[in-house]
């Protein structure tokens, strides 16, 4: 039994042994690296446990494909799966440290951009949870996405520097290295293919283990580098040219440096597509080498090896599985083929045209020309296959290669992230190859690890929660209904208010620290946090919050509600519409937080580099959760679930899993609000839906006139016509249509607000009705309807 006598020795062992220091002169550093050691320490026994079982058992194993996994701090998040939370907070009091300065040292591994990252961490903490054996597959990228800031107003993007310091959790695996090839030609020898590649990298595997709840399982996160195959031209060096010398390095470090880089020229395109196959391809080179070790006929694959791709980043997956086995293997191109639908599923996360990934065949085939005959013969055989398929359907088509297309025929499922999303999927996205395959797409709908959404990120409500009903909901989160007999009691509301209320305090300092704006803990904290994007409506949320000003400012006795409207999130670095959102509400910020008319009545408060740290901070304070997409545009969502089961109603359309929250929560306590997909699609007929919806809204008109005359940019009086001459003539995400449905809606949130005890049961109710979402509940549907797999606990 670890005790927090026994973790403090561990600690001073690992301090000078492992960092090289004394008590006496340790860094917050030296202390966070020995205390994470420490913790690692008790994550090895299960990890090495789980493996052997797994090879002991001939197990099948889950192999999950991601671009990006957003997997945040780890320490806290070990400590409290461990089970030894109290025990590391007890340990660093007696040896001075403040464990909250210690955990909150450890900067954010930059592997991920939002829900989609994030949803690849729940899912493998839910997977070592659940004991179901397997790797996520990733990027190791030097800098990740960016680090963001602010320069009057302006979003300015600078390197992420997590790797900075030294990474305790990970082990480089320097046996476990394989060559990427890339570009050259193809030739036929004997009767085959042969690729003469013209380039390559090798792939250095990194391995950080995934510890599960209460660590009865483990699995592994394994991340790719990328290395030079040749170090550097010797001859070119002492030549003097030295930065011919070093393109070997360059190229492979450029490989595994950033996350999504630019793609709006031929070489972001380039790089881009390098980095997806160099993923992919590490992925199934190892998968195959793990298999081979102790199987001998590659046709029973499928029986031990589940391959998802998580959206269509790793769609080269089927390709590439083929051109491995047909290569290298010398199997027949129709039996890799079935192998490989056989072992892969996909899934889908988006509707956005732009977001299914298509290649020019040019860039296609001059990165990968192999696979550019394989792909061209998986459409073949698919048209051959399937006679009725039309003409416009398939993956190379007008000159691209569509990846969406490709993870569809090559997988033997395709899923959706929620119930809205899965239907339009079908409908809207794959018709055509949804007839041809009518049981191939299914649902599965997402979820939240509750272990790091509520128990570590909320312990004044996860206390409330263990008080009240007892523990095992962590790893039954269905158990939380046992809260609603409670939500009629007022010492039980009274407690849920105050736990809210300590979370409030803490984000309010932490604001004012972080950028000066002084927030009132009382008021009600309405919060939009996700990338920033023309679908997600941050606008719409901005021309709202002008709205409220206005009409403060012109009466402000009418009994406000005092609100605070926090925004957090990126844009991508070439997106110069979501960039310009983001320094309007920047600019809407600098005049409303400085007005004495409006005084604490409203503020607006945008801190910069929103990642999974500042996610933990503003879930468990959030009153209203904005979820406000356009309908048929959000695939899913998770930061909806992540605020409802930390007890903030949402405002909402019916898009994504907003649907299902608001069947499982009840109307009485979800906002409504906005046009459905299909009015969605119907309104859009109308080419001058915008101008008659701002024509009939005067408050929108008023909130357009403003924002055009300069009234948030005196400085430069036409800073947004662009952005208003969008609204008035391309408002293809429908603002203008959904503005005076929302706030109508944010009046209802007032009214409701208003009414302490209506409010706090409404809370309370998300909370307990929360329980569906689970990432746990998740992974047992991929586990029993698309991977086929047992638990091993």
């Amino acid at each position: 039994m670890v005790t927090a006598t026994t973790l403090q020795a561990d600690i001073l062992r690992h301090l000078s042994f492992t960092v090289g220091k004394d008590p006496q002169n340790a860094t917050l550093f030296d202390w966070r690296m020995a205390l994470s050691h420490a913790c690692r320490d008790r994550i090895m026994e299960p990890w090495f446990a789980a493996t052997r079982r797994t090879w002991a058992e001939d197990r099948k194993r889950v192999y999950y494909l991601s671009m990006e996994f957003l997997i945040g701090r780890l320490l806290e998040d070990a400590t409290i799966n461990l089970g030894l939370h109290e025990e590391a907070e007890a340990a660093m009091r007696a040896l001075g440290q403040d464990f909250r300065d210690v955990v909150g040292d450890e900067p954010d591994a930059a592997l991920g951009n939002g829900g989609l990252g994030r949803l690849a961490a729940c899912f493998m903490e839910s997977m070592a949870t659940l004991g179901c054996p397997s790797y996520g597959y990733g990027i190791r990228y030097e800098h990740g996405l960016f680090r963001q800031s602010f320069n009057a107003g302006r979003q300015i993007e600078a390197p992420e520097t997590w790797l900075d310091h030294p990474h305790p959790w990970e082990f480089d695996r320097p046996e476990a290295q394989y060559v990427i090839p890339f570009k050259g030609h193809v030739e036929t020898r004997n009767g085959a293919a042969v690729w003469v590649p013209g380039e390559s990298v090798f792939a250095q595997a990194h391995d950080t283990p995934v510890i599960g709840w209460q660590a009865r399982w483990a699995n592994t996160l394994r991340l790719w580098s990328a290395r030079p195959t040749d170090p550097f031209d010797l001859e070119r060096f002492n030549h003097g040219d030295y930065t011919a010398a070093a393109q070997p390095e360059t190229l492979a470090r450029t490989l595994s440096r950033v996350l999504y880089p630019d793609d709006t020229t031929y070489q972001g395109k380039e790089l881009r597509l390098k980095q997806e196959y160099f993923l992919t391809s590490a992925a199934l080179q190892d998968i195959l080498r793990r298999y081979l070790q102790s199987h001998a006929d590659l046709r029973a694959l499928p029986k031990h090896v589940a391959i998802q791709m998580n959206d269509t980043h790793p769609a080269i997956a089927g390709a590439e599985l083929i051109r491995l086995l047909v290569d290298d293997h010398r199997m027949e191109f129709r039996e890799a083929l079935h192998i490989a639908q056989r072992c892969l599923g996909y899934t889908n996360h988006t509707l956005l045209p732009e977001a299914l990934e298509r290649w020019s065949t040019y860039t296609f085939g001059t990165v990968l020309p192999r696979h550019m005959q394989i792909v061209e013969q998986i459409d073949g055989w698919h048209l051959e296959e399937h006679r009725a398929r039309p003409h416009y359907v398939g993956i190379v088509k007008h000159h691209e290669v569509r990846m969406g297309e490709l993870a569809f025929i090559t997988s033997h499922r395709v899923n959706g992230v929620s119930a809205l999303h899965t239907d339009l999927v079908r409908k809207n996205l794959f018709p055509e190859l949804n007839a041809l395959h009518p049981d191939r797409i299914i649902n599965q709908t997402n979820g939240v690890t509750p272990r790091r959404w509520l128990k570590m990120c909320n312990p004044a409500l996860s206390g409330l929660i263990t008080d009240t009903i007892g523990s095992g909901w962590e790893a039954d989160l269905d158990r939380l209904k046992a809260l609603e007999p409670h939500v009629t009691d007022p010492a039980f509301l009274r407690a849920f208010g105050e736990a809210k209320r300590t979370n409030k305090v803490r984000l309010a300092a932490w604001l004012q620290r972080t950028t000066g704006v002084v927030v009132d803990p009382d008021a009600l904290f309405d919060v939009q946090v996700k990338r920033i994007h023309e679908y997600k409506r941050q606008l719409l949320n901005i021309l709202e919050t002008v709205a409220r000003w206005k009409a403060i400012r012109e009466n402000p006795d009418a009994g406000w509600v005092p609100r605070v409207k926090i925004f957090a999130g990126k844009s991508a670095p070439g997106y110069a519409v979501a960039k310009e959102i983001i320094h309007l509400i920047n600019d809407v910020a600098a005049v409303v937080n400085n007005d004495p008319v409006t005084g604490d009545l409203l503020k607006v408060v945008y801190p910069a580099n929103y990642n999974v740290s500042m996610a933990e901070r503003l879930v468990p304070a959030a009153d209203l959760s904005e979820q406000i997409s356009t309908a048929g545009k959000e695939a899913s969502g998770t930061g909806n679930m992540k605020f409802m089961i930390n007890g903030a109603p949402t405002i909402g359309t019916l898009d994504g899993a907003n649907v299902e929250i608001l069947q499982e929560v009840g109307a009485d306590n979800f906002f409504l609000f906005g046009l459905t997909a299909e009015e969605v699609v119907k309104r859009r007929e109308d080419p001058e839906h915008a101008r008659h919806a701002i024509e009939a809204s005067q408050p929108l008109l008023d909130v357009l006139q403003m924002i055009a005359e300069g009234r948030f940019s005196p400085d430069e009086p036409e800073r947004y016509h662009q952005l208003v001459h969008r609204v008035w003539n391309h408002d293809y995400f429908l603002v203008a249509s959904d503005f005076d449905s929302y706030i109508q809606a944010q009046g209802e949130v007032d009214r409701a607000f208003s009414d302490r005890d209506r409010w706090l049961k409404m809370a309370a109710l998300n909370t307990a009705r929360s329980g569906y979402f689970s990432s746990d509940r998740t992974i047992r549907g991929y586990m029993n309807d698309i991977w086929d797999i047992d638990p091993a606990i």
